[in-house]
Parts: structure tokens; C-alpha cells; sequence
């Protein structure tokens, strides 16, 4: 592995096996009394709406989405991309609530869960066991917990190939090698493990993908392509396109907040600045951008050619927030202060009615109002789980500032 691997500093191993962390700054924000009362009550309102949620799900299945013209619950099975989500969502109200049926219920899902710890037809292990299995064993630790997140660590690792320097993302035919900007949410789980084995190959992949990723998914603003195509024999770019945004050269709004999340994950880990100033660019492209709209829930696609016009994203502003809440940590002075101001935002937007949804309607999910794949025409203005997610964990983050 030395030999085709990024060269990675001794002592930011040494730091990330120790526990030690310097990145993890304090924080010097001082939270609104107001907004955090609002977002105390947006917990026990999302509570009751997963006890919604939960009745209306068919057993063996996970929620994925809703549709209130005919009142139908999306589910999926395990091997979904989202199925951690939801389980994940209900330990974090767990957590903020206390109310034992979130857990009880989200025991049962983890359970169905359990088997894809050896799914290697999937990169996105990180969103389907480290959301879900990772808040379990940080709640209450376990062995068993730790060796599915192990064998999940494993079995994403098979993913990479050290010709590409990535790991693949969509399984495709052999002259393609697919990567897509949302894998760098599933590093954070090769981190941990390298953390609890002390085996740095977990960690030296995650570098060498995000590394590249840098390299070959970005434009000189600082926004990314979604999807990037390599030569599977020579790792050379084939292809840069998009396929859930409006165009090969458009930003995708989810995209990009993938991106910011996935390097400030990557600064936290590894403490190289590199990666704090990658996130601060992407925050700063998402920030500056003409068509981001006033209440900062962006459009689908901040090219989208119908904007003002165009389909808001609950999700990706979701899932922003939370990021910048943690990179407002790491970022000093005047940019620090503007990351916090805009999660705020974010957040007050999403915690309107015109976002979040009154309880008993929107199926039992919190959020409305978010795009999946709209050139597929597939989940387009609808609750996502994932929205629900980083919403959650955006308040979280939110109300334990200091």
C-alpha cells in the first residue's frame, strides 16, 4: 500500500490514534436565546412525528420519501443508500428527547440493518452503517456495534483501487471507473476505524480518495462536478458530468454540501490545512453565490434555468448547516462569524412552516420540500429522509454550541 498511497504526516496518525485532536477548536459563537428555544420545540415536534413515521412503516422496510397527493410512504429495504438514516435520525431525537420508543424502535432497524456490514456492492456504507451504527455505538458502546462498523470499514475498503486512487462509487461496465462528490460523506467511517484497530490503511484511503477528489472534481471556483469517470487502467479523467443536476457544468446544490461536509470531516481527521481551506472555499462558493436566496435554503441546482422559479432543497441546506456549524469552529475571525450567521439562517428557514411540517401530515417526516433526482423526475418536492438527518444533527450541533 506504501507504494501507491498519498504520504501522510506521522504525526497527524499518530494524533488521530491517539484521540488527540487539536482541530477540534472551541467554539466562540454565542447561540440565539430565540432560535434555540424554537429549535428545543422542533425536537419534540419531530418526535411526535416519527411516531407517526414508524406506524406507517411496513415491517422489514425503511422510509425513503412521501407523497401526500395520494398519501404514500416511499419505503426501501436495507441495501438502500438511505437506509441509515432513518434509524439514525431516531437516536439523535433519542438522544435530545429521551423517549425510550425511539430507541426501542431504532434497535429493531439496526437490526435489519445489521447484514449489509458485508455489502461490497455499495460506496455508501459510510451513510448506511456510520449514521446509524456509529450514533448507536457512540450512545452506548458496544462490541457487537464495533465489529459491524469494522466489517463495514472492510468491506468499503474493497472499493478502492490503488490504480484509480479512489474508491468506486456506482458499479458500472468495465471501461468506466464512477466516482461522485457524495462519497466523501463515507470517509468518516474509514477514519473511526482506523481509530479503534490502529490499521492506518483505513486511514491512508481516505486520504489518497479525498486527495484526488480535490484534484479531479472541482472546478477553479470551487464548485464540483457530481459525477467524474476514470480510466479504470490509468486513472485518467474520462469523463466530468453530472447526473442529478440541471447540467454537466451546473452546481448541484446537494453536491456541494456533500463537498463542504466531506472536507471539513477530512480537517477534523487529519489536521492538514489543505482540507480546512478546501471546505472554506466550497462554504465560501455556496455563501457568494448570486442565486443563493434570501432565506439560504438553496435551489436545486444554483444554475437551475428557472430560478427564482426553481424547486428549493431542503436537504442540501440540511445537510450545510450542519457542516458549517462545525467548520465556524475550525475558521477564525469575521469568516468564522459569517459560516455561524448563515447555519442560523439556514436553520430559521427550515424551522418555518414553510419548511418544516405540521405534525401528523408530510407521512411523519420533519422537513418538506426536497429534490432527489429531478432529471430523473424521481423525488421531486417531497420529505427525504436524509433531510431529516442533518436537520437533526444540525440541531444538535446548533444547541450544544458553547
Amino acid at each position: 500500500m506504501k507504494s501507491f498511497l498519498s504520504k501522510i504526516s506521522a504525526l497527524a496518525l499518530v494524533g488521530l490514534l491517539s484521540g488527540y485532536n487539536p482541530a477540534q477548536a472551541q467554539s466562540h459563537y454565542k447561540t440565539s436565546k430565540g432560535l434555540a428555544s424554537v429549535l428545543k420545540s422542533d425536537l419534540q415536534d419531530a418526535n411526535k412525528q416519527y411516531h407517526v413515521l414508524m406506524k406507517k412503516l411496513p415491517a422489514g422496510m425503511f422510509p425513503r420519501n412521501y407523497y401526500a397527493a395520494n398519501d404514500s410512504l416511499g419505503t426501501s429495504g436495507s441495501d438502500w443508500w438511505c437506509s441509515g438514516f432513518y434509524p439514525g435520525t431516531l437516536l439523535y431525537l433519542y438522544e435530545q428527547t429521551k423517549d425510550a420508543t425511539l430507541l426501542t424502535e431504532a434497535n429493531r432497524m439496526l437490526g435489519l440493518l445489521s447484514k449489509e456490514q458485508y455489502n461490497k456492492g455499495t460506496h455508501d456504507l459510510g451513510f448506511m452503517m456510520y449514521c446509524s451504527f456509529g450514533n448507536a455505538n457512540r450512545l452506548h458502546p458496544s462490541a457487537n456495534y464495533k465489529q459491524v462498523l469494522i466489517n463495514s470499514a472492510k468491506s468499503l475498503s474493497t472499493r478502492f483501487d490503488p490504480k484509480v486512487g479512489l474508491i468506486r462509487s456506482w458499479n458500472s461496465k468495465k471501461s468506466d471507473y464512477i466516482v461522485i462528490i457524495d462519497n466523501m460523506m463515507n470517509l468518516e467511517l474509514l477514519f473511526w476505524a482506523t481509530k479503534v484497530t490502529g490499521d492506518s490503511s483505513f486511514y491512508k484511503i481516505a486520504v489518497t480518495h479525498a486527495n484526488n477528489t480535490i484534484k479531479n472534481h472541482f472546478r477553479p471556483n470551487y464548485s464540483s462536478y457530481h459525477v467524474v469517470n476514470y480510466n479504470p487502467e490509468t486513472g485518467a479523467v474520462q469523463e466530468r458530468k453530472t447526473a442529478q443536476g440541471y447540467a454537466n457544468e451546473s452546481a448541484w446544490a446537494r453536491g456541494q454540501a456533500w463537498g463542504l461536509y466531506g472536507y471539513t470531516v477530512m480537517y477534523r481527521e487529519t489536521k492538514n490545512k489543505k482540507y480546512l481551506e478546501q471546505a472554506q472555499h466550497i462554504a465560501d462558493f455556496i455563501l457568494n453565490n448570486p442565486n443563493l436566496p434570501k432565506d439560504k435554503v438553496p435551489y436545486w441546482d444554483f444554475n437551475a434555468p428557472n430560478i427564482p422559479n426553481a424547486y428549493r432543497d431542503a436537504s442540501a441546506a440540511s445537510v450545510t448547516a450542519s457542516a458549517l456549524l462545525e467548520l465556524c469552529k475550525y475558521t477564525n475571525g469575521a469568516k468564522g462569524k459569517t459560516y455561524f450567521t448563515l447555519a442560523e439562517t439556514m436553520l430559521r428557514s427550515l424551522s418555518s412552516d414553510t419548511y418544516k411540517a405540521a405534525i401528523g401530515t408530510n407521512g411523519g417526516f420533519i422537513l418538506k420540500h426536497s429534490v432527489g433526482h429531478l432529471p430523473a423526475k424521481s423525488e421531486v418536492d417531497v420529505p427525504l429522509t436524509y433531510a431529516d438527518y442533518y436537520y437533526v444533527e444540525a440541531i444538535k450541533r446548533y444547541l450544544q454550541t458553547k
